[in-house]
């Protein structure tokens, strides 16, 4: 009979393999992988069909190459560029798409595309294999890989979708969205319901529309006629998103959202946005009085340092901070807030 393993130091001998195994091979955060280590071993014992392991054994392989391939480009802003595969080259937006990439690649952004043809092939041409990323899918049609990415290595192959999408928010500083079908619809949707829901730091999230209007701006009439009207959505949550024909304005907007934004993290409940420039007491009594919406009951907005529970972040630290109780529902109007901060 096999023994019960947990997650804690109660496995006996064990604890003790695992721990020399993690002494003899070096690595970072031994305690974290002791964890990884210990997941898959009670996986083994607990499941006997072999396709959920394979699952989970290409997630870990496909997630570990995703790391190494963007870690050495980490001081780096990224921008994700989604489209349709299916735009030609001599289309407007496909040359609309190629200068926005280009400038981009001009303020030291790089850009994560598909890799495959169309729009994806427009994003690297613009920036160049130098400054991209392609994170591409097999699939039977639509995804040989680019020739601008063709002998990249900064090219990931993924067998699961829900790696791949991943891979685009969680490296992403930025989403942009140029018309597509159903795989950019999907895409868009879910970085929106990602930041309404809090599961990710707000992002800029931009659309950019042909010069005529005809894909984007439906999208709003959507979204206002049949979504906020019924009340499925809220009046915040256009913040979450911006719509633009001008790829330099579509750039700019990403510029000025971390201008002085930094990021953000929860400590205890309390919201901490790390800050590139320090606030006084004026900005912060405009800010109390202009977004006291999005405070939990009895919360209020604070100037600080760096909180003792973020020393596992050291390069951050020296970063001012503005520390509140966030009521964790406001999201859409937290990206309105990040964008008041900017404006001081």
């Amino acid at each position: 009979m096999s023994m019960k393993l947990s997650f804690d130091r109660s496995n006996g001998e064990i604890d003790v393999l695992i721990d020399d195994l993690l002494q003899r091979t070096q690595v970072h955060h031994p305690e974290m992988i002791r964890q990884m280590i210990l997941g898959a071993l009670k996986s083994g014992q607990e499941n006997d069909y072999l396709a959920d392991q394979k699952l989970m054994r290409t997630t870990m392989k496909e997630m570990r190459f995703t790391n190494k391939v963007f870690a050495p480009y980490r001081d780096r802003k990224k921008v994700s560029i989604f489209g349709s595969a299916r735009t030609e080259p001599s289309e407007p937006i496909y040359q609309k798409c190629v200068k926005f990439a280009r400038l981009l690649a001009e303020r030291n952004y790089m850009v994560i595309t598909g890799g495959g043809p169309g729009i994806m092939l427009a994003g690297n041409e613009g920036a160049g294999a130098d400054n991209s990323f392609a994170v591409n899918i097999d699939l039977p049609f639509e995804q040989d890989m680019n020739p601008v990415m063709k002998d990249s290595d900064k090219v990931i192959n993924y067998k699961y979708f829900f790696n791949r999408k991943v891979a685009f928010l969680k490296e992403a500083d930025a989403v942009v969205l140029f018309p597509g079908g159903f795989g950019t619809l999907d895409e868009g949707m879910e970085v929106m319901t990602l930041i309404q829901t809090g599961k990710t730091p707000p992002i800029p999230l931009i659309m950019i529309d042909d010069d005529n209007g005809g894909y984007w701006d439906m999208f709003f009439d959507f979204t206002r006629d049949a979504l906020l009207k019924r009340g499925l959505i809220s009046g915040e949550d256009f913040a979450l998103f911006t719509i633009t024909k001008d790829p330099l304005e579509a750039v700019q907007y990403i510029d000025d959202f971390y201008r002085n934004y930094h990021s953000l993290r929860f400590v205890k409940g309390k919201l901490v946005i790390r800050l590139n420039k320090v606030l006084d007491t004026d900005h912060l009594q405009v800010l109390s009085s202009e977004f006291g919406a999005i405070l939990a009951p009895g919360g209020s907005m604070r100037l600080t340092n760096a909180l003792p529970e973020e020393a596992d972040q050291p390069n951050l630290l020296q970063l001012p901070r503005l520390t509140m109780e966030f009521n964790r529902r406001s999201y859409g109007l937290l990206k309105a807030f990040i964008r008041r901060i900017n404006s001081f």
